[in-house]
Order: C-alpha cells, then structure tokens, then sequence
C-alpha cells in the first residue's frame, strides 16, 4: 500500500464501516443481526471468511453464522457445514490464551496453531498462502475479535479469515476490526434484549389472556352459581360491605341487587346472631338468620374464604350463602318434640331437669372464681345434642359466659337477695282426672290436659316455666319469688284449673288439683328438688283426703324417676 493512498484507503474503509454497522442496527431479530455481523465482516472489512461463535446459556460456544466467498467472489454454498458446531469455553479461553494481543484482537499464528483445540470449529482445507514473508497471510493463521456487551460480558467471538489483500491486517485494519466488533457485540446484545422482551411480551399476552379466560369463568361462577355468594371489601371505606353479590343471594333475601350492596352482613343479621357472626375468624363459619325484604328472616349457613394477593395479603372475603331454612326448621322441630311433651306442647320432664340444672350448682354458698367452677360442671354435666338447638335456658345460659347467680333457700341466712328470694318449684297433680278418663274416654282426657296446660301458661309470669312431667302432674318453676308470692303463685293456679272443662260432646267436667310448693338451691340435686315438692303435694293430697282411704302415694315413684 503507497503512503500517498493511505488517506484513500482509510476514507474507504470508514464509509464501509459505517454502512456495514447501519446495518447491523437495521437487523430486527436476533438472527437477522447475527448475519448482518458476518456479512459486515466479509463485505465491508475486505475478509473472504467470518463466523460469529456465540455463547450458550451453558458457556460453550456455538458456531451461529457463517459467510464465506468461494474463489469467484461469490457465496460458499457449503458454508452451513459449520453452523450449529459447538466449541467448549474452556477451549476457547485457552486458544485466545496463547495468541497474540493485538489491542481488543486475538491474533494466532501460524507458529502456535498447534494449540488449537479439536473441538474449534474451523474452515479446514481452506485456501491462503504458503509464504515464508511474515506479513503474508498464512493458511494456519487465526483471528479472533471477542464481543461484548455494554456491560463487559462477553456474548461472542467473531472469527474472521483470509484478508483479500492477502496481509495481516495493519494497525488501521486491526482498528477496523475492534471498532466493528465493539459495535457488533451492542448490537447482538440489543438484539437478544428485544428478543428477551419480544418473548416477555408473549408470556405476558399469554398470562393476560389466561388471566381473563379465568376471571370470566370466575365472573361466570359467582354470578351462576345455584347459591348465594357475595363478596365484602374488608379494608378500605366500603370496609364490610358487600360489594358485589350474585343472583342467588338477591333471591334468597329477596332484595334487587343494587339494595343489598348497600349493607353489610351485619346489617342483614337477626339481633340474636350478630354474636354468632362476630365470632366468625376468616375462613370460618355461622348458622345464621338473615333479614329479608319481606320482613322475615331465613336460616342460612355462611362460608368465608380470603381473597389475597401477594402486595397488599387480605382484601376481601368470598362469602357462600347456602339456604338451610328447611333443615333448621326440621332440626328445630326435632329439639322441640325431643324436649316438649307432644300432646300440651310443654317443656317435658327432661326439659324440666335440663332447666334446673342450669339454675343450680353443686356448691351451698357462692365460691371464688364461680365461672371456672361452673364451666367445669357445665362439662360433666354432659348437655345433650338438642339443647344447643332450642333457643332456651340451656342456650342462653351457655351464651351468657357461665355467669351464674347462686340460688338459696328463701330461708337460708346466705341468701343475698332482698326479702329472702328463691327458687319454687310447685308440684301440681290433677285430683279426679283419672275418673274422666275411664268415664269419658282419653279424648277427654286429653283434653283436659291440654286445657289445663293453656290455664297454667296463663296465670304463670313470662320467664317461668310450665311443665308436664307426666300423667297428671305439672311442675312449675318460678324464680325470684318469696314464700308469700309462692303461696299467691299457688293460689292463682289453683283457681285456675278448678273451673269447669269443655270436652267431646258439649259436656263439662272438673278437675281439682293438688299443690306442694318445694325450694332450689344450689347444693341440692335435681331428685331432692322434685321430691321435697312432690312431697308436699302428697301431704296436700292426704290432707284434703282426711287421712283415710287408699295412700295417694301408691305407685308414684316412677312418676319421679323421670
């Protein structure tokens, strides 16, 4: 090259190096890129050969394009043979290890061309010079121009061979080649960044519309769903309101859909249930009565699930509203013929029993720490199933925390309330009754009974309690009451009953009755309660018998072992 065409020759070179990396920022695609790397190198850096070895997600390095000119000038068609080979990186670092640093450039002459690992791929059999002239270009002669990114790490090592000249490339060439390979390595490092958020996109498309095929199967879920479901914002101003519900739920309360997420659950709540609902934690669960349009309440059964996310944990609860008006009813209607007599409709004996025994505890005088002591008795005191489902004494005694107020003898020097206060229990058995049932037959009989029943619900305050223990006899328990209200109480029951009785037929019949007023407290069992009554009835009876005539105490212990 003549120094006076130097200046020619640069000028040249630089408009082909800028042409060949328009290029390279023109490319689109990875691939695209990648080509227009080694057509650049070949076209425009006056080389007959080039590759880009571009690194793996393993390390390894992987032949990704090739151009070579065949002796004509014209593309090799046999240059795919390269494509795909793989070379170790550890080849790699020790083959441009032993070359020749030439600034960013790895030169390998031929002289250390033994050191080329098998595993490199290269051109074999290809064609340059055999010259001693250590300027030429040798046919065993390497050079290599390592790429990287912008942030140092290497993406590639483009190979380049046999300069058209013939000549090792001089320090305006080997300037050349690191320019183009610094702006190569940006190059396919852009490229691979748009290809990495080309397929982010796609991932993010696809998440999208998986994202909304699941929302409008969850949308279509909880708007058909055959039951309630409504869903309540927990934390920002719409805090427990409902704020989106389905049709369902607008049927079961019978309320339009834009009334209902005006409330909240606890708005909709019977007042007797707002405890109950309270006490329901997330992902709990409540037998409720919820308000309807009507005025009425159904029974329903609450189910809450969360709904989070990951940024800001518990938004919302998913409620599913199941009817179960038809099932409480039947459960009810079960608990009420388990501890109600069937013909009066009365508490029953065991009934009585439970209700004593939650008035009553086994301890005389009141003792510290009395709710442990009675959560402890509640315990073996061993309720039954339908206690917890009769909306009574024995519900409202388990709701009221165990606080119990402790029940003594009118007469009883521990007695705190004022006027010496108590329990009674009244013992009431129907004089005559059985001759009305051999006479008249048990139509009758029942009806007097069922009389009877209705006359004691009457004179009674509201609180206390009728009940039939069996046969002919009542029991009736009054709580609060002194000794002289007991004997008015008494009185009033007596006159009650003793009027004449419609029955069958248009006739008339009488039933007197027979009263023993007995005591509760607390220290006493439920047996000597009953009996200590039951036994002053009998006096009553014997007395107004004259003391003569068969024992009216005959056959009425099993009357007590209920």
């Amino acid at each position: 090259m003549d120094t006076e065409s130097e200046p020619y020759v640069r000028l040249e070179t630089l408009r082909s190096l800028h042409r060949v990396i328009a290029d390279l920022n023109a490319a689109r695609s990875l691939a695209g890129t990648l080509q227009a790397v080694v057509e650049g190198a070949v076209t425009g850096l006056g080389y007959e050969a080039a590759a880009v070895n571009l690194v793996r997600p393993d390390g390894d390095l992987v032949v990704a394009a090739v151009w070579e000119l065949d002796e004509d000038g014209e593309p090799d068609s046999g240059i795919d043979t390269m494509l795909g080979r793989t070379g170790s990186r550890d080849s790699w670092n020790r083959l441009l290890a032993v070359g020749e640093k030439w600034g960013p450039l790895v030169f390998v002459p031929r002289e250390r061309s033994w050191a080329s690992p098998p595993d490199i791929p290269t051109w074999g059999g290809g064609r340059g010079i055999d010259s001693p002239v250590e300027e030429d270009w040798h046919v065993d002669d390497f050079l290599f121009a390592p790429m990287h990114s912008l942030g140092g790490e290497l993406l590639g090592v483009l190979s380049v061979d046999r300069p058209r000249n013939g000549r090792r490339p001089g320090a305006w060439g080997r300037e050349a080649l690191a320019m183009f390979s610094q702006q190569a390595g940006i190059a396919i490092g852009n490229a691979r960044l748009r290809a990495e958020m080309q397929r982010a996109l796609v991932r993010f498309e696809r998440e999208q519309q998986t994202l909304r095929a699941s929302e409008e199967s969850y949308r279509q879920a909880f708007e058909y769903a055959p039951s309630g479901m409504a869903i309540t914002e927990l934390h920002d101003v719409a805090g427990g309101r409902l704020t989106r519900v389905n049709d369902a739920l607008c049927r079961l309360l019978g309320r339009p859909r834009a009334s209902l997420e005006r409330y909240s659950f606890v708005d909709l709540v019977h007042p007797e249930d707002e405890q109950k609902l309270r006490r329901v934690a997330e992902n709990g669960r409540a037998e409720v009565r919820l308000s309807r349009r009507d005025g009425g309440y159904l029974w329903v059964h609450l189910r809450n699930s969360v709904v989070a996310d990951t940024a800001e944990g518990v938004r919302f609860l998913l409620t599913h509203v199941e009817d179960i008006e038809d099932r409480k009813r039947h459960e009810l209607q079960l608990a009420h013929r388990a501890s109600h007599d069937g013909l009066t409709g009365l508490p029953n004996a065991a009934e009585l029993r439970i209700r004593l025994r939650m008035r009553l505890c086994d301890r005389p005088q009141a003792l510290d720490g009395g709710a442990d002591l009675l959560a402890e008795e509640s315990h073996s005191y061993g309720l039954s199933t339908y206690e917890s489902l009769y909306s009574g004494p024995a519900e409202a005694y388990e709701t009221a925390g165990f606080e119990h107020v402790h029940a003594v003898l009118p007469d009883d020097p521990a007695a705190e309330a004022p006027g010496g206060r108590g329990l009674a229990v009244v013992f009431c058995d129907l004089d005559g009754f059985k001759s009305i049932n051999d006479r008249f037959g048990h139509s009758a009989g029942d009806a007097v009974l069922i009389e009877v029943a209705r006359r004691l619900q009457h004179v009674v305050r509201e609180g206390d309690t009728v009940a039939r223990l069996g046969g002919d006899e009542f029991v009736v328990l009054a709580d609060g009451v002194g000794r002289e209200e007991a004997r008015d109480l008494a009185g009033r029951l007596r006159t009650a009953i003793t009027p004449p009785i419609r029955v069958e037929g248009g006739r008339t019949v009488r039933v007197g009755v027979s009263l023993g007023i007995g005591w509760a407290g607390c220290g006493m069992t439920i047996d000597e309660v009953l009996h200590t009554a039951d036994e002053r009835m009998y006096l009553e009876k014997r007395s107004r018998a004259g003391g003569t005539g068969n024992n009216p105490s005959g056959g009425r212990s099993h009357r007590r072992a209920g």
